[in-house]
């Protein structure tokens, strides 16, 4: 059992990264998607979708854009959850990476949260 599935996919795209990997799998799940969705329109991935290989196992391809990435971090965590408001989300690397929260209206980029003033909690920051 995974305590933590947010951090294994994160593990997984930082070592597929490290190694030149141009795509990775791993296990789906709405969240996940939702946050490989924001990383799509953030423009950090190329694409990326569902895949299944048996019954029981669903599995998520992400393809990598060339050097689009170069860190991902684990904001929230099990043991410490991280709620902000949304004049309180951090700002990535002065305004240059992106933060994403996890907000009533769905998973979101820290941009489209602090438009819409809407709060949350942060999972992840990615520059």
């Amino acid at each position: 059992m995974m305590t933590d599935p947010v951090a294994d996919m994160l593990t997984r795209m930082r070592n597929a990264l490290k190694a030149g990997h141009d795509r990775v799998e791993f296990p789906a799940s709405k969240m996940k998607a939702g946050i490989c969705k924001v990383l799509k329109d953030e423009g950090y991935i190329q694409s990326f979708k569902i895949i299944a290989k048996t019954k029981s196992d669903i599995r998520l391809k992400v393809v990598f854009k060339e050097d689009a990435i170069k860190g991902l971090r684990r904001y929230s965590r099990p043991g410490l959850r991280q709620y902000r408001g949304y004049d309180e989300i951090p700002r990535v690397l002065s305004g240059l990476g992106t933060a994403i929260v996890s907000t009533s209206r769905g998973i979101v980029s820290d941009r489209f949260a602090k438009q819409n003033k809407v709060g949350g909690e942060i999972l992840c920051t990615v520059w």
